[in-house]
């Protein structure tokens, strides 16, 4: 993610901090002194530290629970609206998605009860009604926050854990594309309830339905995207006309390529036209600024970029892309040199056209039923 900075790992998963959650922490530290002096800062900010701890180990409820699935777990990105646990993939299996969303919340509800039971935490109605008093022990506000953090995030709607609890409940019926559809689109009714609401009462419910309408949208267009490309040949849908660079051009050269293609990703082959490495619009930019004009265009290239084989189909080369965070995957043929590019874009497009073809029609590898 970007704006975050990795400050360690956890059992081989990089934990990131994004530059607003520090800020985020400075303004909490520095509200509290101004209000109630330097004791109330100081505590404010630890309570703040401890309750992301619990953030934290609530997204590793998910990464642990997702590993005994075999499903990768690069890194988690501690926001100020809390974590977020990046897994490679998310199973279509309705079982392993159920254990890996209610994983993280059952992690909130065992600190609660472990500072209910160790730390004598007090859970009464009046606790719970004074969570944001100062007056309320630490121990007791950071068990009744843990209650509300499991709650909350059981609430259905992405991106939230209950959203990933109701699409595996109803892909036991109805499968997972459809179960999708349907998750989505109660999501973003509720966003716009958690709008109506914030316009009532509280400006930042507002902030908080509009992550989770842009979430759920998000949600279903990457299930119909991997859905329109299960089983579709990739030299059906790849990109063959592009413009390529060699590592010993200089940068002043790739610009002019810019600036006359549409392309903001750029395969750099070798003379037997084999890839050797990808260089993107901000990568050229950066290295213009830093290293000049005359620079070498292998020098600033991204020389892991991977690749598939022209005879694979245009699905792994959609997870590849989702695993990897990678810019563009590049298609080869039998002798390693590259034939094809397929990118987010290419596949986006594949949806837009599938998503316009009448009933019955068909485009290239691109048909729709005609019961559509």
């Amino acid at each position: 993610m970007s704006w975050s900075f990795k400050i360690g790992s956890i059992a081989g998963t990089a934990v990131r901090i994004h530059v607003t959650f520090v800020l985020f922490l400075a303004w909490i530290f520095v509200a509290g002194f101004t209000q109630n002096g330097a004791d109330a800062a100081w505590s404010a900010l630890a309570f703040m530290i401890l309750l992301f701890l619990c953030v934290l180990a609530h997204e590793f409820g998910h990464i642990f629970t997702a590993r005994s699935f075999g499903v990768p777990t690069p890194d988690v990105t501690l926001l100020p609206i809390g974590g977020v646990a990046r897994l490679a993939r998310i199973p279509e299996a309705p079982g392993e998605e159920l254990l890996i969303a209610i994983a993280g919340p059952l992690v909130n509800v065992a600190i609660a009860l472990i500072l209910m039971v160790i730390a004598g935490a007090d859970l009464g109605a009046g606790r719970l009604a004074a969570i944001d008093s100062t007056q309320v022990s630490m121990v007791d506000r950071l068990a009744a926050v843990n209650l509300f953090i499991a709650a909350f995030n059981m609430i259905p709607a992405f991106p939230m854990d209950g959203g990933r609890v109701l699409r595996a409940a109803l892909a036991t019926k109805l499968g997972h594309i459809r179960a999708t559809e349907i998750a989505a689109t109660i999501g973003q009714w509720l966003a716009f309830a958690l709008g109506f609401f914030g316009l009532l009462y509280n400006p930042i419910l507002i902030f908080i339905a509009i992550f989770v309408y842009l979430a759920a949208a998000s949600e279903a267009q990457v299930v119909a995207l991997r859905a329109i490309s299960r089983g579709v040949p990739v030299r059906a849908a790849m990109m063959t006309q592009f413009a390529t660079l060699t590592a010993d051009e200089h940068i002043d050269a790739a610009i002019e390529t810019l600036l006359r293609t549409s392309q903001n990703e750029f395969p750099v082959v070798d003379d037997a036209h084999r890839l050797i490495g990808l260089l993107g619009r901000n990568e050229m930019i950066r290295a213009l600024k830093t290293q000049g004009p005359h620079a070498r265009v292998g020098d600033a290239m991204n020389t892991d970029v991977p690749t598939i084989s022209h005879r694979q189909c245009l699905d792994e080369a959609f997870r590849i892309l989702r695993e990897k965070s990678a810019a563009a995957v590049g298609v080869v043929d039998a002798s390693e040199r590259l034939v094809g590019l397929v990118t987010s874009e290419t596949i986006g497009e594949m949806l837009m056209v599938s998503n316009a073809l009448p009933a019955g029609a068909r485009v290239g590898p691109l048909s729709r039923p005609a019961n559509a």
